[in-house]
């Protein structure tokens, strides 16, 4: 295996374990929350904020970057591109769909 394929390998499973890494610490709601809901939103308005659902719709999408990056270093590691068009494009699908439908969710809860 050439050398850029090892570096890319560990480059998308190094990314892989930092999104599983926010995707537990949201699940469990701790640290900083990365939603731009939360982000965008004024200090008065952060404090008044319920981040439960929040804390979910990042942590899931975290998860799924999670599966997206591992799919891409097995893909490079077993040289196999039918991995990233049969797991990949679906699960990026799944992850578009989801940050849509779940934000106007919330939007029209309110």
């Amino acid at each position: 295996m050439p050398t850029s394929s090892i570096i890319r390998a560990i480059i998308a499973f190094t990314l892989a374990a930092a999104c599983l890494y926010l995707a537990i610490r949201h699940f469990m709601q701790h640290g900083f929350l990365l939603n731009n809901a939360y982000i965008f939103a004024s200090k008065k308005e952060r404090e008044s904020m319920d981040k439960k659902p929040h804390y979910r719709q990042s942590a899931i999408l975290f998860a799924l970057l999670c599966i997206v990056f591992m799919a891409t270093g097995l893909s490079i590691v077993l040289k196999n591109d039918k991995l990233l068009l049969y797991v990949l494009l679906p699960i990026c699908a799944i992850a578009i769909v989801y940050a849509i439908v779940s934000s106007v969710r919330e939007i029209t809860k309110k």
